[in-house]
């Protein structure tokens, strides 16, 4: 009985530090918008057709549930096929961007480690197939790319295994259940307990003015490279890359970019 208790006891240590390991820190390298109060007040410019305003509101309201992020959907200022930033504020985008491999691109702009602009763009050459134009598709993408341009990173990376609840779930089987890596997992379409979490960690401190640090890559090369071009171009050749590139720009700005490839190598 001592045995069996031990081995139960090993068990579930092995459980635990492969919950703590899923549930990990998931900040984006410390990137976050300046602000000199909670919660913060972010516009997003709402750039979508009618195929996607449903995804963008939702996305919209479920971050704002969080205690430290404000958003709005305000009319858009840019062209969706070439989604150009605006200062102050995120620019949701959708458009036929190419069989480039990609569903969805957030790009950063970032002055030390403060966020001053930023895009989501959502790629229609692909959510115009059966394969991703569904809901779920729809919904996990856009809820992942608004999250990643206020400064939340993934939870997991793997696509094939159980999901998380969490937009922020890497999955090859978004709303979960039946016909996935578990017939119970919960949907991957919203954020889940632990993003809010984290955006309480990453906007817990109120800034006072200047940049604060010095971008950086979120991880070891290849996970982040250089040189996307002006303006950046990502394809399926860059796939071997990794999913984070990161730009310096004229003025000492830096464009950090991180692109949701397609999980079935189109």
């Amino acid at each position: 009985m001592k045995k069996v208790l031990a081995l139960a006891a090993v068990a579930a240590s092995v459980a635990l530090v492969v919950v703590g390991a899923a549930l990990a820190d998931h900040s984006w390298n410390g990137y976050h918008w300046e602000r000199s109060a909670n919660p913060l007040q972010l516009s997003v410019g709402d750039n979508v057709d009618s195929r996607w305003d449903t995804y963008l509101n939702e996305a919209i309201v479920d971050w704002t549930r969080s205690s430290v992020i404000d958003l709005s959907n305000d009319p858009g200022g840019t062209s969706p096929k070439s989604c150009r930033p605006t200062s102050g504020r995120i620019e949701a985008c959708n458009a036929s961007y190419g069989n480039t491999g990609w569903l969805g691109i957030a790009q950063i702009w970032v002055s030390g480690s403060h966020i001053t602009q930023a895009i989501t763009k959502v790629n229609d050459s692909y959510f115009d197939t059966a394969t991703y134009n569904t809901p779920a598709w729809r919904q996990l993408v856009m809820c992942q790319e608004i999250a990643h341009d206020f400064g939340l990173d993934h939870q997991d990376e793997t696509y094939d295994n159980p999901n998380l609840g969490s937009c922020m779930d890497y999955t090859n089987d978004p709303d979960g259940g039946a016909g996935g890596a578990s017939s119970n997992d919960p949907t991957n379409e919203r954020p889940n307990a632990h993003d809010f979490e984290q955006l309480e960690a990453i906007y817990a401190h109120l800034d006072t003015g200047g940049g604060g640090g010095t971008p950086g890559c979120p991880g070891p090369a290849p996970k982040c490279q250089s040189g996307a071009g002006n303006p950046p171009t990502f394809s399926q050749a860059d796939r071997a890359n990794g999913s984070v590139y990161l730009d310096a720009l004229p003025g000492g700005a830096t464009r950090i970019t991180h692109v949701f490839w397609t999980p079935f190598g189109e």
